[in-house]
């Protein structure tokens, strides 16, 4: 096993995860491979096993790295000192979301196999995230919604986390698809992360 300070197994393991990150700009996780990834780092593509020993469980870190950085902008709509309505609650979750294309690109993935591939320890990291932002959306909710029942929250939270499993494909539509939309005469009206998440939001919220 790989023995190594606190900082440099940090260090090793935020390049791998930044590595994974750049490729999927431009890649899709099935083009991705261990080797790609280690290419793109600063050590040797076998050292990637000291830390990670899956593809899955670098794009779960992935994962669990972009629930953090969404995580941070909920804080700060919870932390708003000025009283929200309803609309805005909604606006402003929508524009977080909008701000997080990549965390939307990975919900849209197989996460069934992402999760069942990675370690049990890893996989608890990236539940506490994404535990973490469901208790933040119910702190929103409490602090700007007062009226809304605790049965009500839990209602939005287990109605919106699923939505969003299919905002991606939505409103990240390929020239391929279209095509094929156009040659099956589907009738498709294109929408934005934003318009899609706020015509949601606000519909949960005036329940």
């Amino acid at each position: 096993m790989f023995k190594g300070t606190p900082e440099l197994i940090a260090h090793r393991r935020e390049e791998i995860i930044r590595a994974c990150e750049k490729l999927y700009q431009t890649m899709s996780f099935k083009e991705i491979t261990l080797k790609e990834i280690g290419n793109e780092t600063s050590f040797s593509r076998p050292a990637i096993y000291n830390y990670f020993q899956t593809k899955e469980e670098i794009f779960l870190a992935l994962f669990e790295l972009e629930y953090k950085r969404w995580n941070e902008d909920l804080e700060k709509i919870r932390e708003e000192e000025e009283p929200l309505t309803r609309v805005q609650v909604a606006e402003r979750i929508a524009r977080s979301l909008e701000k997080r294309e990549q965390l939307l690109k990975l919900l849209s993935m197989n996460n069934y196999d992402m999760e069942a591939n990675s370690r049990p320890e890893l996989l608890t990291t990236f539940k506490a995230a994404y535990g973490r932002s469901m208790e933040i959306i119910r702190g929103i909710l409490s602090r700007f919604c007062p009226e809304i029942s605790e049965g009500e929250r839990e209602n939005f939270i287990y109605v919106f986390y699923p939505f969003m499993f299919g905002i991606y494909p939505y409103a990240k539509v390929t020239e391929k698809q279209k095509a094929a939309m156009r040659e099956a005469q589907v009738d498709f009206a294109w929408h934005s992360i934003y318009e899609i998440t706020y015509n949601c939001l606000i519909r949960l919220l005036e329940q």
